[in-house]
């Protein structure tokens, strides 16, 4: 597996109108390209700037656990809500 190494810092201005330009190397690392939007947090003070791409990646690693093989968690949903539409006709609800 390849190590991914983190450019050095760099230093950036603010413009008049607020803009910060990330450096091309900082861009490349993030694999953000012109257009794309990013997500801006603000860390105890410090400025978080994350593609959406790496969002979803963390995402979808954190509910790796619960993933079952074999069963996608949209037919598990589906099955549910029929079940629960069901109960909800047999005691009159629906």
């Amino acid at each position: 597996m390849a190590t991914v190494t983190n450019p050095p810092a760099m230093d950036a201005k603010v413009n008049e109108n607020g803009r910060i330009l990330i450096p091309v190397a900082i861009r490349e690392q993030m694999g953000v390209k012109p257009g794309d939007s990013v997500v801006l947090t603000l860390e105890g003070g410090v400025l978080r700037v994350e593609s959406h791409r790496s969002i979803i990646r963390k995402i979808q690693e954190e509910f790796k656990q619960y993933r079952k093989p074999g069963v996608l968690a949209s037919d598990e949903l589906i099955a549910e809500r029929r079940e629960e539409a069901r109960r909800e006709r047999e005691q009159g609800l629906g």
